[in-house]
C-alpha cells in the first residue's frame, strides 16, 4: 500500500492545490501501545478517528490512501460536496505542522464548521 497516491474527491474538476484538505494525523500511543488516528478538516471539524496497531495502518484504516475505507468518504463528501484531498500527518510531525494548528484554534475557538 506504500505506493498508493492519497485520496481525492474533484467533482468539479478543479486544481488539486486549491480543494480543501482532511488530514489524518497520529495522535500518539495509549497505554496499551494503539496509536489513535484521528481526521480533521481544513475548517477544524473532526470528521472520524481510529484506533490502530501502528502509524502505517492509519493511511489505510483512516481512508487517507486511494481506494481504501471507501465507507468514511461518504462523510467526507458530505462535509466537503465540491471536493477535498487526502493528507497525513505523522506522530513525530504533527505539533509543528500549521495546517494542524489552524484547524485546532478553530476547533477550540468553537468556529469548526
Amino acid at each position: 500500500m506504500a505506493d498508493q497516491s492519497f485520496a481525492v474527491f474533484n467533482p468539479l474538476n478543479q486544481p488539486v492545490h486549491q480543494l480543501p484538505w482532511i488530514i489524518g494525523f497520529n495522535n500518539g500511543p495509549d497505554s496499551y501501545g494503539n496509536y489513535l488516528g484521528v481526521l480533521v478538516s481544513e475548517n477544524g471539524a473532526i470528521l472520524g478517528e481510529h484506533i490502530c496497531s501502528c502509524e502505517g495502518w492509519m493511511l489505510s484504516d483512516l481512508g487517507i490512501r486511494d481506494g481504501t475505507a471507501s465507507w468514511r468518504h461518504e462523510t467526507f463528501k458530505e462535509h466537503y460536496p465540491d471536493g477535498y484531498r487526502m493528507d497525513f500527518v505523522s506522530f513525530d510531525e504533527a505539533h509543528q505542522d500549521m495546517r494542524l494548528r489552524n484547524a485546532f484554534d478553530l476547533y477550540e475557538k468553537g468556529l469548526a464548521r
